[in-house]
């Protein structure tokens, strides 16, 4: 699969994880559920090649990444992806991190909001999903933790030490980053990892309902804040009050803004179509 063709989300099948449409929202389920859905080198695959493609698509407004049986993710299988790393060169070991790195990369440059439904374990790299997701719903029996100290690697994993401390700030990161410790469903809404907490059984249904709501408004505005959100990291105040006045300026070109416009004067809703 790749972006520079034009991707259609109605006909993918893909064979790591759950994929469906609900209307403009594209949902995605980790569906291993015997294992708390762990990531193979396969499945970081076709989720970065997932995202990569989402780009080249108008039919999709917003993503819901969730998990089955009662977990998010449990990060790497250990079988399937630890115990095989032992045995990779030094090469090799960089073209699997760049991988997953790549993986929150496509996260973060898919012109779609990601919501993530966080239920029970999210660790490791499921962690890192969670994270690179724009919004997230916990539930109360939600663990987040991410391990990679607890195999003898750095907290410095996928972006975590560039993005983790701008969610819940530098000390409770680097807290989290140096010692595998757990972040409880509790913790993780005071600090800002969580939007909200939802009760497991609605937790992926209000997830969809969030995206929803999003892939209902101004799809390139959506897109341009997502982009903003990004870029500013690096900007200093000024220069981010620049980038916004061009990127708003690029807003209002869009007839998007104009149907907002005429529906104001008629007194209706807008509705958005995206351009």
């Amino acid at each position: 699969m790749s972006a520079a063709i034009e991707f259609d989300p109605k006909a993918y099948c893909p064979r790591h994880f759950q994929w469906w449409l609900e209307g403009r929202v594209g949902v995605i389920v980790l569906n291993r559920p015997e294992r708390k859905n762990p990531l193979t080198f396969e499945s970081y695959a076709e989720l970065r090649d997932l995202f990569r493609a989402l780009s080249s698509t108008n039919l999709v407004r917003a993503v819901v990444i969730a998990g089955a049986g009662g977990n998010f993710c449990s990060g790497g299988d250990v079988h399937e992806i630890i115990g095989p790393l032992t045995q990779k060169s030094a090469e090799g070991l960089l073209e699997f991190t760049r991988m997953t790195g790549d993986l929150v990369k496509s996260m973060r440059s898919c012109p779609q909001p990601i919501v993530a439904a966080v239920d029970g374990a999210c660790a490791g790299a499921g962690a890192i999903l969670a994270m690179a997701s724009d919004f997230r719903l916990g539930t109360p029996r939600a663990r987040t933790a991410f391990l990679f100290t607890r195999v003898g690697l750095a907290g410095c994993d996928m972006g975590a030490c560039s993005i983790l401390p701008r969610i819940i700030g530098q000390g409770r990161a680097a807290e989290l980053l140096y010692t595998g410790g757990t972040m409880s469903s509790e913790e993780a809404l005071e600090w800002g990892f969580f939007n909200r907490l939802v009760e497991p059984e609605l937790v992926l249904e209000e997830a969809i309902r969030l995206a929803e709501q999003i892939a209902e408004g101004p799809t390139f505005a959506h897109a341009m804040t997502k982009k903003m959100l990004h870029a500013e990291w690096h900007l200093p105040v000024d220069a981010a009050i620049d980038a916004e006045a061009e990127a708003q300026a690029i807003c209002m070109q869009t007839e998007d803004f104009r149907r907002a416009y005429r529906a104001f004067v008629a007194k209706e809703r807008p509705r958005f179509e995206g351009n």
